[in-house]
């Protein structure tokens, strides 16, 4: 499958608390999204492989996205090895995507920042030529940043996209995923993921929102999509 946008996630559940109101707006506006989680994301406290499965699926499914992988490498010691790139940068032309979607590039867990690694090595290899890589040379225009860090740390985003409508759906997807979130939590997490998305929506002017960065210029074409 052809697609227009390919978010890559460094385990399940990564891709939904970053952006998970990006992924439903940018389906509603009839663009094709994929997600590509680079691990299980198990071992954890409460999960197991087959209960990951389920609960991605589950997510999935309330995203309404067509298109879903996982790469299969290893949770908790992912690195951006030539191997790896390899893989990755298979699927970025085989997707052949114009934006990709990649964690923020600075956080305390180590396999998110080897994920934003890989996927600026893989994006770079996608391109090239004379190579034992499947499919013909791909380049995305553009890597975008989505948060979902674990630092404690003060987010300086590049822009704020407003995921008021999308907000409920997005936290549905991420209720999916009852073994990381519900399950043995005193139910605060959802309470401080709703304030978060809320002051991003205050500091814009709405109610909720969804923080981003990118390495590169960002251009416009119009100014009409300015809040």
């Amino acid at each position: 499958m052809l697609l227009d946008i390919l978010v890559i996630a460094p385990h399940p559940d990564d891709a939904e608390l970053g952006m998970g109101g990006a992924i439903l707006k940018l389906l509603a506006a009839g663009k094709r999204v994929g997600v590509l989680d680079l691990t299980s994301g198990e071992p954890t406290p409460h999960g197991s492989p087959e209960i990951r499965a389920r609960e991605t699926a589950e997510a999935t499914k309330i995203l309404g996205l067509e298109w879903r992988e996982n790469l299969g490498l290893p949770n908790r010691s992912l690195e951006a090895t030539l191997e790896n790139r390899a893989k990755l940068a298979g699927v970025i032309r085989q997707t052949r995507p114009r934006w990709l979607f990649a964690p923020y590039w600075v956080d305390a867990h180590p396999d998110h920042t080897a994920a934003t690694k890989l996927v600026d090595d893989a994006r770079f290899w996608a391109k090239l030529t004379k190579s034992d890589l499947p499919s013909e040379p791909h380049h995305p225009q553009r890597i975008y940043n989505y948060y979902c860090v674990h630092l404690k740390a003060a987010a300086q985003p590049a822009f704020i996209l407003d995921i008021s409508d999308q907000w409920e759906s997005k936290l549905a997807s991420i209720r999916a995923y009852e073994s990381q979130f519900i399950t043995g939590r005193d139910g605060s997490f959802m309470e401080k993921l709703r304030d978060e998305a809320s002051y991003w929506g205050k500091t814009i002017g709405v109610e909720y929102g969804e923080p981003f960065h990118c390495r590169e210029p960002i251009g416009l074409e119009t100014f009409s999509g300015l809040v």
